[in-house]
C-alpha cells in the first residue's frame, strides 16, 4: 500500500469536482488529486446534460425550419442524430478529460475513493490500494444516481433510467415514462421527435414540472400533446409492473420483451419503460462513517464546508449536497469552494462575495429544453408569497416584431414576480422558442437586485425577441402609475 500527500483531494471528477480542484490550486504550487471510479467528466458529460441537449436540438431546428416559409425542412435522421450525440460524449472515451486534468496540474487517479479518516482517502485502483493524505482539504463531488420507484415489479423489469434514455441506441415504438419532472418531459420530447409512435407519461401529481409557474407547466403540456405522440395521464402511478424475458442488454438497448403496467383503470403494454422519479445521493460507499457522518446528502454551509465535521477540511459540492441539482450550480459552488480552500490555505480572510455561495439561495436559473422551452430564475409567485414578500406580478404573451420575424408560429409567454417593497424582481419565467437564450438578462436583474426604474433604461435592441422586456416594463408601468 502506497501513501501520497496532496494539498487537495477531490472525489468525483464531474464538472463540479473538476472546477473545485482547478480553483483550489490555480496560480499556486499547491497540488491536487482528482479521484474518479467511472469516467472523468462525470454524469453531465456522458449521460445527462450534454447528450440530452444533443438529442433535443435537432428537433428544435427542424421545428424552426418547418415554421419558416421559403425553407425546406426534413428529418430528423435518427442515425445522424445519434452519431452527433456520440461525438459530443466522445463515445464515452474520457482521455481528453484526463489530459485536461494533467494540463491543469491535477493528478487523475482512477478508482473508487472513500474516506478512512480525517484528511485520508483510500482509493482502490487497478494497481492496488492507494492512500491519499490531504494537507488542506478533501472535496466530495460524487453526485447522484437515478432513483428507482418502489413499485412492485419495477426493478425486476430492468427499466431504463436517464442513462439509457440519453444513451439510446434504438428508438422504442411504445414507451411509458414514470414521472413528470424535467427528465420525464425532455425524454418524452426527444422520443417523440425521433420517431416513437406512442409515448405515455404517468404523472402522480396534477401537473407537469410542479415547481414551475402554473402557466409554464400548461404550455409545456400543450407542446407535448401537440406532437400527436405523447399522452399525459395525471394522478396515475403503476400498481404493478411485469416484463416478458427481461435481459440486461446494455445501456440504451431494449431490455427484453414487452412491459405490462397495471394501472388503476386498466393495463398498458409498452416496449420500454423509463423511470424518471428523482435522484439519490451517491454516498453509500464513500466511508462517511469514518468521519462520523451518516450516508445520504451532505449538509454544507455557504463556504461549502460540511457542517458536522470540525476543522474546515471536508467540503461537498454539486448534487451531493442537495442544495440545487443543476450542473451549472454545481460548477458555481465548486468555484466558490475552490476559492475558499485557496484562501484558507494562504490565511486570507473570507470577506469577499466570491467566498460565499449565495446564488443557490432563491436565485437559481434553469432551462427545460422542451418544445417550447421553459426558462426561469429566482422565485415563482407562490414561492415569493410563501416566503413573506409583498408581491405583485406582470405577465403577458411574447408578441413583438422580433418574435414574429424569428418564426411564423412563435408563441410564448413571460412573467415577472416583483417585490413591491423594493421595486426589484424576485423571479422571472419565460416560455417559448429558445427562451434559454433570453434568461441571463433576468438572472442578472435578480442577482444584481436591479430596480425596475433602472431596467427602464436598459433598452432592448430592435427587432430582437428580447424586446419583450420593454413590453413587460411598460405593463408594469401601467400598473404603478
Amino acid at each position: 500500500m502506497t501513501e501520497v500527500e496532496y494539498d487537495v483531494i477531490v472525489i468525483g471528477a464531474g464538472p463540479a469536482g473538476e472546477n473545485a480542484a482547478a480553483y483550489a490550486i490555480a496560480g499556486s504550487d499547491r497540488t491536487a488529486a482528482l479521484v474518479e471510479r467511472e469516467l472523468f467528466g462525470g454524469e453531465c458529460s456522458y449521460w445527462a446534460c450534454i447528450p440530452s441537449k444533443a438529442l433535443l436540438r435537432p428537433g428544435a431546428v427542424l421545428g424552426l425550419g418547418e415554421a419558416m416559409p421559403g425553407v425546406s425542412a426534413s428529418g430528423p435522421r435518427v442515425a445522424d442524430v445519434l452519431a452527433r450525440r456520440d461525438a459530443f460524449v466522445h463515445d464515452r472515451d474520457d482521455s481528453s478529460q484526463v489530459e485536461w486534468a494533467k494540463s491543469a496540474g491535477i493528478d487523475a487517479v482512477r478508482g473508487a475513493g472513500r474516506l478512512i479518516g480525517e484528511r485520508l482517502v483510500e482509493v482502490e485502483t487497478e494497481d492496488g490500494v492507494k492512500v491519499l493524505r490531504a494537507r488542506h482539504a478533501v472535496v466530495l463531488a460524487t453526485g447522484t444516481t437515478a432513483a428507482v420507484p418502489d413499485i412492485p415489479g419495477v426493478r425486476e423489469a430492468l427499466p431504463w433510467t436517464s442513462r439509457d434514455a440519453t444513451g439510446l441506441t434504438v428508438v422504442p415504438r411504445r414507451v411509458a415514462i414514470i414521472g413528470g419532472g424535467v427528465v420525464a418531459c425532455e425524454t418524452a420530447t426527444w422520443l417523440a421527435e425521433l420517431g416513437a409512435e406512442e409515448v405515455t407519461l404517468l404523472v402522480r401529481g396534477d401537473r407537469l414540472l410542479p415547481r414551475s409557474e402554473p402557466f409554464a407547466s400548461e404550455l409545456v403540456l400543450r407542446g407535448l400533446r401537440d406532437t400527436g405522440t405523447v399522452e399525459v395521464r395525471f394522478h396515475t402511478e403503476p400498481l404493478l409492473v411485469s416484463r416478458r424475458d427481461p435481459e440486461d442488454t446494455g445501456v440504451g438497448r431494449i431490455h427484453g420483451g414487452p412491459v405490462t403496467l397495471v394501472l388503476g383503470d386498466g393495463e398498458l403494454e409498452v416496449d420500454e419503460l423509463v423511470v424518471a422519479t428523482g435522484r439519490a445521493p451517491a454516498t453509500g460507499d464513500l466511508g462517511l462513517d469514518a468521519v462520523g457522518l451518516p450516508a445520504g446528502y451532505l449538509e454544507v454551509d455557504d463556504q461549502l464546508t460540511v457542517r458536522e465535521v470540525p476543522g474546515d477540511w471536508l467540503y461537498a459540492v454539486g448534487d451531493v449536497n442537495h442544495r440545487v441539482a443543476l450542473t451549472h450550480m454545481g460548477k458555481y459552488q465548486a468555484r466558490v469552494c475552490g476559492d475558499v480552500i485557496a484562501a484558507r490555505a494562504t490565511g486570507k480572510l473570507l470577506d469577499r462575495p466570491r467566498f460565499t455561495a449565495s446564488a443557490d439561495h432563491q436565485q437559481v436559473p434553469q432551462v427545460v429544453y422542451t418544445q417550447p422551452e421553459l426558462a426561469s430564475v429566482g422565485l415563482t409567485e407562490h414561492e415569493a408569497r410563501t416566503a413573506g414578500h409583498a408581491v405583485d406580478t406582470v405577465e403577458l404573451d411574447i408578441a413583438v416584431a422580433g418574435s414574429a420575424l424569428s418564426r411564423d408560429d412563435f408563441h410564448g409567454r413571460a412573467k415577472l414576480v416583483v417585490d413591491t417593497a423594493t421595486d426589484r424582481i424576485l423571479g422571472a419565467t419565460f416560455v417559448g422558442p429558445d427562451m434559454g437564450e433570453q434568461l441571463h438578462a433576468a438572472t442578472i436583474a435578480v442577482v444584481g437586485q436591479v430596480p425596475l426604474d433602472t431596467l427602464w433604461n436598459a433598452v432592448p435592441a430592435f427587432p430582437a425577441v428580447s424586446e419583450f422586456w420593454l413590453r413587460l416594463l411598460e405593463a408594469w408601468r401601467e400598473k404603478t402609475i
